[in-house]
């Protein structure tokens, strides 16, 4: 495993839901991380952040961990959920809230 796997693996398996975007939860630098910022806000639950503008590691660590090609990427739990798109979808099926359903709610 590299040493931005390792950290990637650490940061999913450390957090309940953790949002890889580009920019940060206040500034985000792309519509898809900005669209994904705002369900989970709109869901009211704690989530953690990681700007991969920050880490070309990070950015490409991230694709390689999931084998999946686009940033944002959710994980929830320790499992790969998606990226925006599927964010949404699951959202407006309810699929979500029931994902996250129980966890810290954001202060």
């Amino acid at each position: 495993m590299s040493d931005a796997s390792t950290r990637i693996d650490e940061i999913v398996k450390s957090n309940d839901i953790v949002l890889f975007m580009k920019g940060t939860a206040l500034f985000p630098q792309c519509g898809f991380s900005s669209r994904a910022v705002a369900i989970l806000d709109h869901l009211g639950v704690a989530f953690e952040t990681v700007d991969v503008l920050q880490d070309a590691e990070i950015r490409q660590g991230i694709k390689d961990y999931s084998d999946w090609p686009t940033i944002p990427q959710l994980y929830v739990k320790g499992e790969f959920v998606g990226g925006s798109d599927i964010m949404m979808e699951m959202f407006q099926a309810g699929e979500l809230q029931e994902l996250v359903g129980g966890l810290k709610q954001a202060s």
